[in-house]
């Protein structure tokens, strides 16, 4: 039997965190280490290991949560100003925990390119 990820055992409720939302496809979460004033982690449910993982079955999944990150962006005071949302995929690339998520930064003024 495969080990559950780190994000497995906060949707299943074995290691505890403070969500800011969840329902039935996503839980959402603070960053515990914020790169940014508003630093949240959109997580779905359903186990993938990034984007490349995804399939044509998960097109609604993906767009509820770009609805989910425009409501909580709102209700968070950072949708006027500007927010960003961002999904690494693989080490190089900056993905640390192998289980697809998406980042929803805010808060502050972010430059282009990215790091």
């Amino acid at each position: 039997m495969m080990e559950k990820c780190l994000f497995c055992k906060f949707i299943s409720g074995e290691i505890p965190v403070k969500k800011v939302f969840e329902d039935e496809q996503l839980i959402v979460i603070e960053d515990i280490a914020p790169v940014a004033p508003v630093h949240l982690l959109i997580i779905p449910k359903k186990h993938m290991v990034n984007t490349l993982d995804l399939t044509p079955d998960d097109t609604v999944l993906v767009g509820h949560v770009f609805q989910v990150a425009g409501k909580l962006a709102r209700e968070l005071g950072v949708a006027e100003h500007g927010f960003r949302i961002v999904n690494n995929n693989n080490s190089g690339a900056g993905q640390s925990v192998f289980h697809l998520h998406f980042h929803l930064l805010g808060g502050r003024s972010f430059h282009w390119p990215p790091g």
